[in-house]
């Protein structure tokens, strides 16, 4: 792909280890049909908002687990408040949660400990529809 344009991701979490995990577990590119990402790397709720707002992120992962403010609850208020807001994963604390990521409107939910195959599939799905297609 000679599109030199990168994608930017949200990586939320109060745990520097979990925003690690998850850009370790994704990579530069996490599938060939898909330009760079780049990630945005936060640990509180207010830079979280102020980031989706100023818009340019493709796509945001938020940690379910972080305190004081978990990842669902953010994810929620950004669907609720921004207009055609990105994909939202959530992290939750274990698989039984991911009826709570339901609840807050995020489209994937990847449990802990993060599997690093799960959690590419879930992000290559979702950037997949925000990335035209290369011929």
């Amino acid at each position: 792909m000679s599109d030199t344009t990168s994608l930017k991701v949200l990586v939320y979490s109060d745990d520097v280890n979990t925003r690690q995990q998850v850009i370790s577990a994704l990579g530069r590119r996490p599938h060939p049909d898909l330009p760079e990402l780049e990630y945005v790397e936060v640990a509180t709720e207010p830079v979280v908002l102020q980031q989706m707002d100023a818009g340019g992120i493709a796509l945001a992962i938020l940690d379910g687990e972080a305190v004081p403010a978990g990842g669902m609850g953010i994810a929620k208020q950004l669907k609720d408040e921004i207009f055609r807001c990105p994909p939202v994963v959530v992290l939750t604390g274990r698989p039984q949660d991911a009826w709570l990521a339901t609840w807050s409107r995020a489209e994937a939910a990847v449990p802990h400990p993060i599997d690093p195959l799960h959690l590419a599939e879930s992000v290559v799905s979702l950037l997949r529809s925000r990335v035209p297609a290369t011929s």
